[in-house]
């Protein structure tokens, strides 16, 4: 996957084909990293995603099965909500909920502030080392903001 300048968005694409493969292919840190935060997702995902590996990365998805038009109109490839993955110099966890919404990301960053943590974000991309440098009660409510309905409307409304 490319971004409009061209550039790799996903450097580091593991070939695992599930959840618990690509975690027991990374390094103890990192997945111990990614675990926590795979565990806040999990709790806090509300009903109706699912998770899969997607980009070469946990991704907690909208099934075809809910909605078969697909991310951008591709009928086989499922709609992301969340990513989750190991990079080469850090851990990504890509909040596309934050892409394109003000409010949202305005919570989020206030929560950074709150919890006296440091934000390192891109567009939808949180940039993180371990999960200590993450305020895992904000990360929990960015997740449970977007029931399934109302992705899908939002992103009808996007790329409609």
């Amino acid at each position: 996957i490319r971004g409009s300048a061209g550039i790799n968005l996903f450097p580091m694409k593991s070939s695992a084909k599930t959840p618990i493969a690509y975690l027991a292919q990374l390094p103890p840190d990192r997945r111990q990293a990614l675990a926590t935060v795979r565990k806040v997702i999990r709790d806090k995902l509300p009903r109706g995603y699912v998770e899969v590996m997607q980009y070469g990365m946990l991704s907690y998805v909208v099934p075809l099965s809910r909605y078969p038009r697909g991310y951008l109109g591709r009928g086989d490839e499922p709609l992301p909500y969340i990513s989750l993955g190991s990079q080469k110099n850090y851990c990504a966890l890509h909040l596309m909920d934050a892409y394109g919404d003000a409010k949202a990301k305005a919570s989020l960053e206030a929560g950074f502030r709150a919890a006296g943590k440091r934000l390192d974000m891109g567009k939808a991309c949180l940039r993180f080392r371990t999960a200590e440098d993450l305020p895992l009660a904000v990360i929990a409510k960015q997740v449970a903001r977007t029931p399934v309905g109302r992705w899908i409307a939002r992103h009808e409304a996007t790329h409609g």
